[in-house]
């Protein structure tokens, strides 16, 4: 792909990248791919570079951003780097880390900690770039999901309640803005993303699903593409994925 057809794909960011198997670097990789100019932003500088060399190495256009996204202040500053020429077109939101507690084991600054990652992080970012996007009339935001968005099962209490409450943030700007050409998507990944994550916390589930039972991060990406690419008389707002033999 020429330089010029890459410039005028616009920019793709993506807040919540870590590891470079994770599912954020994998976005980042798959809309590079595609000619988008990406934005990659998260909390640990040393995660970001590692992701930002891997897609400058393959040809990729990728700047890095350290931010926290709960913040307004760090949100808003991220957004002006990213739509500096006005030509933002994507906006994944991935941020959200899963942490089993029971209930009595969960305190208040854990069911906060979570809340805060997964629905006030969503809902600062999501209002930002609705507020830019309604403004042109069109722009892609997608929100990551989980099992946990659609139902509540021990010991994810904390991470239930708050992915539920980004499933609505979802529908309220979905249906906010959609008429002014805004494209906001919910995905329901139902299953383990195969990963650093999952290898760490728990490798022994994940190794028990076999090589078909996990999703793979590369085929998440595409499914988000997928959605950006959307005519607008058939938009998609709410996505599950799943291994073809997880049970749901």
């Amino acid at each position: 792909m020429t330089e010029p057809a890459m410039a005028n794909r616009g920019v793709a960011l993506v807040i919540g990248v870590g590891a470079e198997s994770g599912l954020g670097a994998a976005l980042a990789r798959r809309f590079a791919r595609e000619g988008l100019r990406v934005m990659v932003a998260g909390r640990t500088p040393e995660r970001l570079r590692i992701v930002a060399e891997q897609i400058a190495a393959t040809g990729g256009a990728v700047a890095i951003k350290v931010a926290d996204a709960t913040s307004e202040a760090d949100v808003a500053a991220l957004f002006d780097d990213a739509d500096r020429d006005g030509d933002l077109a994507l906006v994944a939101y991935n941020v959200g880390n899963n942490i089993a507690a029971t209930a009595q084991d969960t305190t208040p600054e854990l069911f906060e900690r979570l809340w805060r990652q997964n629905a006030l992080g969503g809902f600062v970012v999501g209002r930002e770039a609705a507020r830019r996007f309604s403004q042109r009339g069109q722009g892609t935001i997608l929100f990551t999901g989980a099992t946990a968005s659609l139902r509540a099962r021990p010991p994810f209490l904390a991470f239930a309640a708050a992915k539920a409450a980004l499933r609505a943030v979802a529908q309220g700007l979905a249906r906010e803005f959609g008429s002014k050409g805004v494209h906001v998507a919910h995905i329901v990944v139902d299953g383990v993303i195969a990963g650093e994550y999952a290898a760490t916390n728990f490798a022994d589930y994940a190794r028990s699903k076999g090589a078909d039972g996990v999703l793979a991060v590369d085929d998440i990406a595409d499914a988000y593409w997928a959605l950006h690419c959307q005519k607008r008389s058939a938009w998609t707002h709410e996505m599950d994925l799943r291994p073809f033999k997880e049970p749901f």
